[in-house]
């Protein structure tokens, strides 16, 4: 285990963001993928909430700031390279634009 504080993220990769997998801390469903720059990532730690980079908006937005549907985290990952977040999280409500509990509801099958 690494303390939030002393992990060292490579924000070089990507033009200064890591991606983020958003999984729910129970059920283990991949709820979403969203970008962190530092700001981002020193915000999330910070209130404990989900913080992302909005790459269409070019600012910081804390998930569920307008909606009320946050994401608490409950635990955090780094991969091998420490250039992609798993963030465990506990959503309180949908997490998807769309009203759904996550992004991630089309399977696409083979023809």
């Amino acid at each position: 285990m690494v303390r939030a504080d002393s992990v060292q993220l490579d924000f070089g990769k990507m033009n200064g963001l890591v991606p983020v997998v958003i999984q729910h801390y129970q059920s283990r469903d991949v709820l979403m993928v969203g970008f962190m720059n530092e700001e981002a990532w020193a915000r999330t730690r910070e209130i404990g909430l989900v913080t992302f980079w909005s790459r269409d908006r070019k600012t910081l937005w804390t998930k569920g700031e307008t909606s009320g549907h946050v994401l608490r985290v409950k635990r955090i990952w780094t991969d091998c390279d420490a250039d992609t977040l798993l963030i465990e999280v506990d959503p309180a409500g949908p997490v998807c634009h769309t009203g759904r509990p996550g992004c991630f509801y089309e399977e696409v099958t083979r023809d």
